[in-house]
């Protein structure tokens, strides 16, 4: 969906973003690194809050640093779209990724060792 931006940013500016983003994963059981128009971002957001887990949402073209930002994850992780989906600090993937987990049983379980949703 929403791929890299266009301008060129510096090896610093892509250090810095990759420390934030890295800041922001550690920091949080799970991370949407998301678009705010982007419909597979939406439908990742709306079932993790259909599930009732707490997570923490960074809209990419929202923030003046959103592009590096983009650009410090595709190096991490080597996706270069959104969503962007980290939970217990790893990197899950996309919505297909996400959606394929839900599916097969092993998101809930997986939000629930990262402790983004209450024991059952």
């Amino acid at each position: 969906m929403g791929s890299l931006f266009t301008k060129s940013i510096s090896e610093e500016q892509l250090e810095m973003a990759l420390t934030k983003v890295k800041n922001i994963v550690n920091s949080n059981p799970v991370v949407v690194f998301s678009k705010t128009y982007c419909g597979y971002c939406k439908r990742v957001k709306q079932l993790l809050t259909q599930l009732g887990a707490a997570f923490k949402v960074i809209e990419l073209d929202e923030g003046i640093d959103g592009g590096e930002m983009q650009a410090a994850l595709a190096q991490w992780t080597g996706q270069t779209t959104v969503p962007s989906v980290f939970i217990g600090g790893k990197h899950v993937g996309g919505c297909d990724s996400v959606l394929e987990k839900h599916n097969a049983g092993q998101l809930v379980p997986l939000l629930t060792e990262a402790g983004a949703l209450a024991s059952k």
